[in-house]
C-alpha cells in the first residue's frame, strides 16, 4: 500500500497559525522538538502495511527522515491539485496500484497501530472511496477542549478526520462537483446543499443516517464510497488553530514518534 501525505499548506496573514509559521510550511511547525509532519511519516513509515511514501508539497531538501522509499512531488497550489499529482506519481511508480491511504500532515498524534487499522478496514471491502469519521464522544474523551466541528446524525454526532484511501483512478476524474465537495470540507452543511436540497433538509432535521450519506455522496459522485467510523481520536486532531497546536505540543512532549 503507498501512502500520500499531503504538505503545501503556507498559512496565510489572515489565518490563526500565521503567527507561528511566518510563512513557512504549516506541516514543519514544530512539535515536541519535531517538525508536525515528522510525527505522520514515522507512523507510516514503520508500518508493515506500508511500501511507499509520497510527499506532496515539501520539497526535498527538508529536515525529515523515513526508512522506506520516498518519492516527492512539488506543491500544486490546491488541495485537489496537490492530491491528484500525488496519484499521478504514485500509479507512475506503481501503475497496479489499487488503492491509496491520504494522511494529512497535521495530525501528529497519529500512530503505526491506528494506519494498520485503517488499512486493515478498507481491505475487507471494494470501494472507490473512503472516509473517516469520529464520533464525538471518542474525540471529546481523548482531546477535551479541542472544540472540533460536529454533525448530528441519526446514528450520533460525528466530526471529519484527515485519514482517507481511494483508488487513484478515481480522483484523477474529472468531477466539479468532488472539487467543490472538497473546497467546502469544513462545512458538513455547504456539502450538504451541493449534493440537493433534500440532502440538505434531512440534514437540518438530524434525519440523515450514515448509511443514507453514503449511498447519496456516492449516487451523485458516480462512485462506490464507504464511510469508516475510526475509533481513535488522533486521526481527527488536527491543527487549525493556535489551541490545538498547543495541546498536541502538551500531548507529544517527551514521546517519540513511532
Amino acid at each position: 500500500m503507498d501512502v500520500m501525505i499531503t504538505a503545501g499548506g503556507i498559512p496565510r496573514q489572515d489565518e490563526p497559525l500565521y503567527s507561528y509559521t511566518q510563512g513557512g510550511y504549516k506541516a514543519m511547525l514544530d512539535i515536541a522538538g519535531k517538525p508536525m509532519i515528522q510525527w505522520v511519516i514515522s507512523a507510516a513509515d514503520a508500518s508493515p502495511l506500508v511500501d511507499r511514501i509520497v510527499l506532496v508539497g515539501l520539497l526535498l531538501a527538508m529536515d525529515i527522515t523515513c526508512e522506506k522509499p520516498v518519492a516527492f512531488v512539488e506543491n500544486q497550489g490546491e488541495m485537489i491539485a496537490n492530491i491528484q499529482a500525488g496519484a499521478q506519481e504514485v500509479l507512475r511508480l506503481n501503475p497496479a496500484a489499487e488503492k491509496l491511504v491520504l494522511l494529512s500532515s497535521d495530525i501528529p498524534a497519529i500512530t503505526t497501530q491506528m494506519v494498520d487499522w485503517f488499512i486493515g478496514a478498507i481491505n475487507e471491502t471494494d470501494h472507490d472511496l473512503y472516509y473517516s469519521i469520529i464520533q464525538r464522544d471518542v474525540m471529546e474523551a481523548r482531546f477535551p477542549g479541542s472544540r472540533r466541528t460536529y454533525t448530528r446524525m441519526k446514528d450520533g454526532e460525528f466530526c471529519g478526520g484527515d485519514v482517507v484511501a481511494m483508488r487513484p483512478q478515481t480522483i484523477l476524474r474529472d468531477s466539479p462537483l468532488s472539487v467543490k465537495l472538497t473546497a467546502a470540507r469544513k462545512s458538513s452543511l455547504k456539502q450538504a446543499s451541493l449534493l440537493g436540497f433534500d440532502t440538505l433538509f434531512l440534514l437540518l432535521l438530524h434525519q440523515l443516517s450514515l448509511k443514507e450519506a453514503e449511498t447519496i455522496v456516492s449516487k451523485r459522485l458516480g462512485i462506490r464510497g464507504r464511510v469508516i467510523v475510526f475509533p481513535h481520536a488522533e486521526a481527527g486532531m488536527d491543527v487549525d488553530k493556535p489551541h490545538q497546536l498547543e495541546m498536541l505540543r502538551a500531548d507529544l512532549a517527551g514521546k517519540n514518534p513511532a
